[in-house]
């Protein structure tokens, strides 16, 4: 693992999760009460051996660059290892932006020759799964690959917002095909896809090849999905396909949760008694920075007010929340959130600093950062009146933008 250098895509605007990413990069989006999105991608790096790491950041940085300063500043430079941050350069000849993930990719490979590494590691920083690359990598070398995608199943209907891979029995990835409504399936089962986990592993010389001969088509969107990655197979190269094993041969769990419902989905999931994605596993720890805060409190217990109950039940409820006599069923709290008494919220998502007011109902919503939920509020219940004020997902999530001011 010594021998890998990694790129973890992370400049992307994420516009289908609006407007969680209004602000934000897509990557630096909370997610299960303290984390970042993008702290699933870097734990798998820590906990895989994997200690060189190139972050490219392009849309809206700051709060992640922020998170990574501070809660990623863990690694040894004297053993060589390091989490560098790297935004948009101005080239000699060229003051554009990065074009695509391949062209962010290109204008940095001047760092793969700086490590002498001979392999690339290309992973998506938006992402939510636990895996281990070694085996990966081992899979990689074993077969003499000079490109090994992660892949999964999915339903056949994701597959017009996924990668597809038609793959042979010997694992060599025959086509590529991205967002494709009529895909290729699964020979033993024509109600799932091969799709592509947004992870590739390069040959040093392999990739290097194929980046530079993009960066010359101009008709090319320089994107690793829509033309690196076909080129490769259009060329011959030996492109495999290698299936996402968890940690300690668990049961996989891999997300995309690039819109509102994927999203809140796989929040969702994380209230389950037994969730398939384990964050409490010491094994596999999943890192994040959290600020010091004091024990999450729950206050009135009913008494004389039955109706008065501060209790919160399949739910995660994070450090510095206080319940105070209001009720939480199957919700995301994230740090500092505070729910009065006789409010109830349920199927939520509540983001840091968010206040829920006396009698206020919350159902189905995810409620972004420091918004003041007034008394008696009522959010989710009519999906018509929540459309003249908020965003409202296809499948009827109401989003409440961050600092949102309601009355």
């Amino acid at each position: 693992m010594k021998n890998i250098i990694t790129f973890v895509m992370a400049g992307g605007k994420g516009e289908r999760l609006m407007p969680l990413t209004r602000d934000r990069a897509k990557p630096a989006v909370p997610f299960g009460g303290i984390y970042r999105i993008i702290d699933f991608t870097l734990s798998n790096c820590i906990n895989s051996g994997v200690r060189k790491i190139h972050v490219l950041t392009q849309y809206k940085s700051i709060s992640l660059v922020r998170h990574l300063w501070m809660g990623w500043n863990i690694f040894d430079a004297e053993l060589g290892e390091y989490i560098d941050i790297i935004h948009p350069q101005q080239r000699l000849e060229d003051t554009q932006w990065y074009q695509g993930t391949a062209d962010s990719v290109y204008q940095n490979l001047y760092s793969i020759d700086m490590e002498g590494a001979g392999h690339v590691l290309i992973l998506a920083g938006d992402h939510v799964y636990k895996m281990d690359y070694g085996p990966m990598l081992r899979f990689h070398t074993a077969n003499n690959a000079d490109v090994t995608i992660g892949i999964v199943t999915a339903p056949v209907e994701q597959a017009s917002s996924l990668g597809v891979i038609e793959m042979n029995n010997e694992h060599r990835i025959m086509r590529f095909l991205e967002k494709q409504p009529n895909p290729p399936t699964v020979p033993s089962e024509p109600r799932l896809v091969y799709a592509s986990m947004g992870i590739y592993l390069f040959n040093k010389q392999a990739l290097e090849e194929e980046l530079t001969t993009d960066a010359k088509q101009q008709s090319s969107s320089h994107d690793f999905g829509k033309d690196i990655l076909p080129n490769c197979v259009a060329n011959g190269r030996r492109v495999l396909g290698y299936a996402l094993e968890g940690p300690k041969k668990e049961q996989v769990y891999w997300r995309d949760v690039g819109t509102i419902d994927a999203y809140y989905e796989a929040n969702m999931d994380l209230a389950q008694v037994a969730p398939t994605l384990n964050v409490y596993d010491r094994e596999w720890p999943i890192r994040t920075f959290m600020e010091q805060h004091p024990p999450a409190k729950f206050v009135f217990s009913g008494g004389d007010d039955p109706g008065r109950v501060g209790e919160a039940l399949d739910s995660l409820v994070s450090p510095g929340c206080i319940i105070s006599g209001g009720r939480v069923t199957h919700s995301i709290l994230s740090p500092k959130v505070r729910v009065n008494s006789y409010a109830d919220v349920a199927d939520s998502v509540l983001m840091e600093g968010v206040d829920v007011g006396r009698h206020a109902k919350i159902r189905r919503a995810i409620i972004d950062k420091d918004v003041k939920i007034p008394q008696g509020t009522v959010i989710g219940y009519n999906a018509e009146d929540d459309r003249k004020r908020f965003h409202v997902s296809e499948s009827g999530i109401t989003v409440v933008a961050k600092r949102t001011e309601l009355t």
